[in-house]
């Protein structure tokens, strides 16, 4: 109903892919950034597996997460602090299998605890990414794509970016 127009950053997370691409026109297009190892959807497969849940792993979480503290446990937001613009889900998912390794007679607070600050933590990497992206190109419209996209607390989270910096906001249906 309301197609996006050029130029527009392309958020691309999935189960294979976590990538920032500029789209100046039609065809044009300038890779910013992607993952270098695990892209976001099979980090957030991963986790659930690991927590003993079913796959896709992403709407679980999501639903579980829900009902957890998201400030429980305190993981890392990988590659935000260097700069460019590609992603890397692996340590993150490493630090929460140490947790989970840690974790004696785990209850179901404890798994929506711990599926809470996963999530936080991925969505803020992608949040931050995607600010860098925006503010370093000068473009203020996003388009968000890939399984992940779905994920609320995503869209909720590039809500507030558009909302602070007037930037609009494309998903599919």
């Amino acid at each position: 109903e309301d197609p996006p127009n050029y130029p527009f950053i392309a958020l691309l997370v999935s189960g294979g892919h976590s990538q920032l691409i500029a789209c100046h026109e039609q065809q044009e297009y300038k890779l910013l950034g992607e993952s270098q190892d695990d892209a976001a959807g099979e980090a957030f497969d991963k986790v659930a597996k690991m927590l003993g849940l079913d796959y896709p792993g992403g709407p679980i979480i999501e639903k579980l997460a829900e009902k957890g503290d998201p400030q429980r446990f305190s993981f890392p937001r990988p590659m935000t602090r260097k700069p460019g613009l590609d992603f890397s889900f692996s340590g993150l998912k490493t630090a929460v299998a140490n947790e989970i390794n840690a974790q004696i007679n785990m209850t179901l607070n404890d798994k929506a605890d711990l599926a809470a600050s996963f999530q936080a933590a991925i969505l803020e990497t992608i949040r931050i990414k995607c600010e860098r992206a925006l503010d370093t190109t000068g473009i203020n419209s996003l388009v968000v794509a890939g399984g992940v996209s779905a994920n609320l607390a995503l869209r909720e989270d590039l809500k507030n970016i558009a909302q602070d910096k007037n930037i609009k906001i494309h998903y599919p249906p």
